[in-house]
């Protein structure tokens, strides 16, 4: 009997709750491929990237190189000699390791460059989709892109094209 009427009770809920309120989808993937900006933006964070990996796999080949040619010679070598070989190549590696932080790192060279690039962009976007929510009353507004288990949702209610629209394009 308690399990019928607690039923009842968020069935009366839900269908309360949910006449209220309006709902609309947008695809974020599609909003922003159509948007040039964002694109070369994109572009020009995978360019940097692209250099600055290329740095810290220099350095890196550096340090095998350094370590080759230590394996060849340790027999010649005395032990302040091993000693002085190991100790730049294990500089060299830390300096690879320091410098891929650097620049990929959680705080690091490209997460400030893409914050940069991309928040302005994003922060259109962003604003362009509350001003459709406010105008046509939506209290939620989800991303069809992002993995939220959205199983369907209708195209009737999908926004993306009226917030292109919006931003011009």
């Amino acid at each position: 009997m308690k399990k019928l009427i607690i039923c009842l009770i968020c069935a009366f809920c839900g269908c309360m709750s949910s006449s209220a309120q309006k709902f609309a989808v947008v695809d974020m993937e599609y909003i922003l491929k159509n948007i040039p900006a964002y694109e070369r933006a994109n572009e020009q964070l995978n360019q940097v990237s692209k250099q600055w990996q290329a740095e810290v796999d220099a350095l890196n080949t550096e340090a095998q190189t350094l370590y080759k040619n230590y394996q060849n010679e340790v027999v010649f070598l005395s032990k302040e000699q091993k000693k002085a070989k190991q100790d730049a190549i294990v500089e060299k590696e830390k300096q690879a390791a320091d410098l891929k932080k650097q620049y990929f790192g959680p705080e690091g060279e490209l997460f400030k460059k893409r914050t940069a690039l991309m928040s302005p962009i994003q922060d259109e976007v962003y604003n362009a989709v509350k001003d459709i929510a406010d105008q046509r009353g939506y209290q939620l507004v989800l991303d069809r892109a992002s993995n939220s288990g959205i199983i369907f949702g209708s195209p009737k209610i999908d926004i993306s094209s009226d917030v292109l629209r919006k931003l011009g394009y």
